[in-house]
């Protein structure tokens, strides 16, 4: 029996909003501002929740836990990303169930794979 159940993941960050409707942008949803420290991206149709806290501290190190962006084309994926503001983050690499991986950045220098099957 589990303690409890995943209510919303949360991304520090120093512009709630700007990187919420980045992320808006990529996987959709709805970006509701509650105030200019806490923006939640709203995928109440997909089953998802994204709050977005406003931190003074910049992101240093990497990421412990990222998000995985399931895409059909990954070259379009990635070109539609980096003009949002995104930033690719080494090498594309082969995933071992036979897709591609490409570990990328968001504006706020949080890493997430684009991942295709």
């Amino acid at each position: 029996m589990a303690i409890g159940v995943l209510h919303e993941i949360v991304v520090d960050c120093s512009n709630p909003e700007a990187l919420a409707r980045f992320w808006q942008a990529l996987i959709g949803g709805e970006v509701d501002v509650e105030s200019p420290d806490w923006v939640v991206l709203d995928g109440d149709d997909d089953g998802f929740y994204i709050g977005f806290q406003k931190v003074p501290e910049k992101k240093s190190g990497k990421n412990r836990i990222h998000l995985d962006v399931a895409v059909d084309d990954l070259t379009t994926a990635i070109d539609e990303a980096e003009q949002l503001g995104a930033r690719k983050i080494g090498e594309l690499l082969d995933d071992e169930d036979g897709g591609m991986v490409q570990v990328m950045a968001d504006p706020g220098g949080n890493e997430f794979c684009f991942i295709t099957n």
